[in-house]
């Protein structure tokens, strides 16, 4: 009996350190190759004027298509925001997705709005277009509303791309803060000469909560005032310009943020669209895009800029967090179960080969080994087996490991992009990944876990996410 409890423990340790190793090299190999494009995109990126794009007769058409459930309160802003973009041949298509307040109204009379007849081909299914609004003051000219029955933020996508004509399609949260020049840099990478048919563009998405902002504009950066957000400074920090960057080097992309990505339109529509019956529908359809690609033989391609594209709202609570968070979760599992022919599929490339197998060890299991290992270290503490010196060395490892990854994380944002005016702001930064380990990642993991509880009992639902509004 005592071979087998040595035997078995043998193995277990033997597991969580090869774990351990490929977890903390793989992101050791992310962080480099991510330095190394960043530094590449910021040379190249000096010598390219992008105001060139505006008069180009190449400049891609594109339609902007911003869901909208219940903004009374911001609607007239954030559309005035939109209509203000630097890029001239695009349209805006608010898509009115049932709201139950006034938004439609005060959109109709801030920008003139009447109905029109117009014919949409309904290449998409979605719930019934009630009317079609079109602007009869010429200032506004390139706005179209859309009043539709409720079907939930991909249904209002979907019919967005209905309604659009143009060859590009941007999808972008309706409440969220956009950068002026946002189009303009979506649209260089399809201005450029690949060798790969180029199906989508994604950028970084920075925290908005305790920014000034006025009229829909961003008129000051300032790091979040509360910790659940300004730990979330750092995790988009650490997903954006080091793994997605990283990833879009490999072409091994997964995912464009829902708050703002630039599509080829065909290609979505010929994938079929915004899947409804997911909480991940902006990974799902990403990774639907490129299956269609592949199994077509088309050489494709999706990438991410390091540029800041978007400013966006956070939970500032821990229970609004934790929905997000349990959503998120069930959104990876319903992705790569719909889609588990990629794993190790050579037929798939490096989407199949590197970016899905990633994902499934280290994005998807990673909290199910750490609460795991947590139990096991109990029982093994509890029988007195612990090598508590060779313990706390590991454990000081993985802290110090899990603290260079934020540092490096918020130097790269600040290095390249100088997101925040005063030193004192990053300073604030590198206190709160100082007591991230201890203070936020456990509720991390807690949340993870009760995703996929949540997705193993059939929940697909959305959740309330309440947001405070912009101050």
């Amino acid at each position: 009996m005592g071979n087998f409890f040595e035997g078995f423990t043998t193995v277990i340790d033997n597991f969580i350190l090869f774990y351990s190793i490929a977890i903390t090299g793989s992101y050791l190999i992310l962080g480099v190759i991510s330095g190394y494009n960043l530094n590449r995109y910021m040379r190249r990126n000096r010598a390219t004027d992008y105001h060139k794009i505006i008069n180009s007769p190449l400049a891609p058409e594109i339609s902007v298509i911003a869901p909208c459930y219940n903004e009374s309160g911001s609607i007239v802003a954030n559309i005035r925001a939109l209509l203000n973009l630097h890029y001239n041949n695009y349209d805006v298509i608010i898509v009115n997705d049932g709201s139950t307040d006034d938004s439609l109204q005060r959109a109709i009379e801030a920008y003139e709005l009447e109905q029109v007849s117009f014919y949409i081909n309904e290449k998409l299914s979605t719930e019934q277009v009630r009317a079609v609004y079109r602007s009869t003051n010429k200032a506004y000219h390139n706005l179209t509303m859309v009043d539709k029955e409720n079907g939930g933020k991909s249904d209002a996508l979907n019919a967005g791309l209905n309604v659009s004509d143009n060859s590009y399609v941007v999808c972008l949260d309706v409440d969220s803060i956009i950068e002026h020049d946002a189009l303009l840099k979506l649209a260089q990478p399809f201005l450029d000469h690949h060798k790969k048919r180029l199906i989508a563009v994604g950028g970084v998405v920075h925290v908005a909560n305790s920014c000034k902002i006025e009229k829909g504009r961003l008129i000051e950066r300032r790091v979040p005032g509360k910790f659940f957000p300004r730990i979330q400074v750092i995790e988009y920090a650490r997903a954006f310009l080091i793994g997605r960057i990283s990833w879009s080097r490999m072409n091994g992309l997964l995912i464009i943020s829902g708050a703002i990505g630039m599509f080829d339109r065909e290609a979505v529509i010929g994938s079929g669209g915004y899947l409804t019956e997911t909480v991940g529908e902006d990974m799902e359809l990403v990774v639907r895009m490129r299956r269609y690609m592949y199994e077509k033989g088309v050489r494709h391609k999706v990438i991410y800029l390091p540029d800041p594209l978007l400013w966006t709202e956070v939970p500032d609570n821990r229970k609004i967090l934790g929905r997000q968070r349990n959503r998120w979760m069930r959104g990876t599992m319903d992705t790569l179960f719909v889609h588990k022919k990629l794993f190790f599929n050579p037929k798939y490339g490096s989407l199949g080969m590197l970016g899905y197998p990633y994902w499934f060890f280290f994005e998807w299991l990673a909290p199910i080994v750490e609460i795991f290992g947590f139990l096991y270290f109990l029982t093994m503490a509890m029988l007195g087996a612990i090598n508590w010196p060779l313990f706390f060395t590991i454990l000081l490892f993985i802290y110090l490991f899990a603290l260079a990854f934020s540092f490096f994380s918020i130097l790269y944002d600040e290095l390249t992009f100088h997101p925040y005016q005063s030193p004192r702001e990053n300073m604030r930064l590198f206190l709160s990944a100082m007591a991230e380990p201890f203070l936020y990642h456990p509720l991390v993991v807690y949340w993870s876990i009760r995703g996929n509880i949540s997705y193993l009992r059939g929940n697909r639902a959305w959740g309330s996410m309440k947001r405070a509004g912009f101050t």
